[in-house]
């Protein structure tokens, strides 16, 4: 897998499974547009061992559609174009519908749809305008296990991964005729920050054993899959999902 030439969109890129996408995209020559919402230090420290680039910070909130807009441009303008978008900025908040307020549980539900759904549909709308200009290009949502089992602690967390997964979809269909691709990659637990309190706590044995493998994904797995499916020669898995979650959900 050779990215050289390529320019690439990461963005959460601060940590996680964001970090180790853009790590792995800059091992393998991309310059990274390294994207970040309010963590500038944990972005620089995504950037500072990558090779090559050379690779740009950019700060956004993608819940905005303003903001979006203007880091899809700002890309452009600052790196020259923009061939690989990957989403994965994304949150999780709890919100179980028999515990919150009627007023927590709307703020959870629009906090998490801006961020995991509008967002991404913003980015890919600018992208995909400036890929057609280019001849083609790749996105790569991260989608989530959850928009598939449910998520009773989090249902709009659920609710926005499956969004995101029809989105991807619809977008493949309608982009295939502009050589842009479009694949979801649908994650497991992933030893992440953002997991460190379930892993670490009373559950996380539990949440091991669900896999036959004993353990939960380690970011850069999911970053490997991530590089494969915006690989030349992976163009006829445009609309597929992947799940990485070491068969501990399996659906048909």
């Amino acid at each position: 897998m050779n990215f050289a030439d390529k320019v690439v969109l990461v963005t959460g890129a601060s940590r996680g499974i964001g970090r180790a996408i853009a790590r792995q995209f800059a091992d393998h020559k991309a310059r990274v547009a390294v994207h970040y919402h309010q963590n500038q230090a944990a972005a620089k420290d995504t950037r500072a061992p990558m090779p090559g680039g050379p690779h740009v910070l950019f700060q956004a909130d993608v819940a905005s559609a303003e903001a979006a807009q203007h880091l899809i441009h700002s890309v452009v303008k600052d790196m020259g174009r923009i061939d690989i978008v990957v989403n994965n900025a994304g949150i999780f908040e709890p919100h179980p519908i028999v515990e919150v307020s009627f007023e927590n549980w709307q703020d959870a539900w629009k906090r998490t749809l801006a961020t995991n759904l509008l967002g991404p549909a913003h980015v890919m709308f600018w992208a995909a305008q400036q890929m057609k200009r280019q001849g083609g290009g790749r996105i790569i949502n991260i989608s989530s296990r959850g928009a598939f089992r449910g998520e009773p602690e989090a249902p709009a967390y659920g609710a926005s991964k499956a969004g995101l997964n029809a989105l991807s979809q619809s977008l493949a269909k309608a982009l295939a005729p502009y050589n842009i691709y479009v694949c979801v990659v649908a994650p497991g637990f992933v030893e992440t920050d953002m997991a460190a309190s379930m892993l670490d706590g009373p559950a996380g044995e539990a949440i091991r054993n669900e896999s036959p493998l004993r353990r939960v994904a380690r970011p850069e797995e999911v970053a490997r899959t991530v590089l494969f499916l915006a690989s030349e020669g992976s163009e006829f898995l445009t609309g597929c999902i992947v799940d990485v979650n070491g068969a501990s959900y399996l659906r048909t």
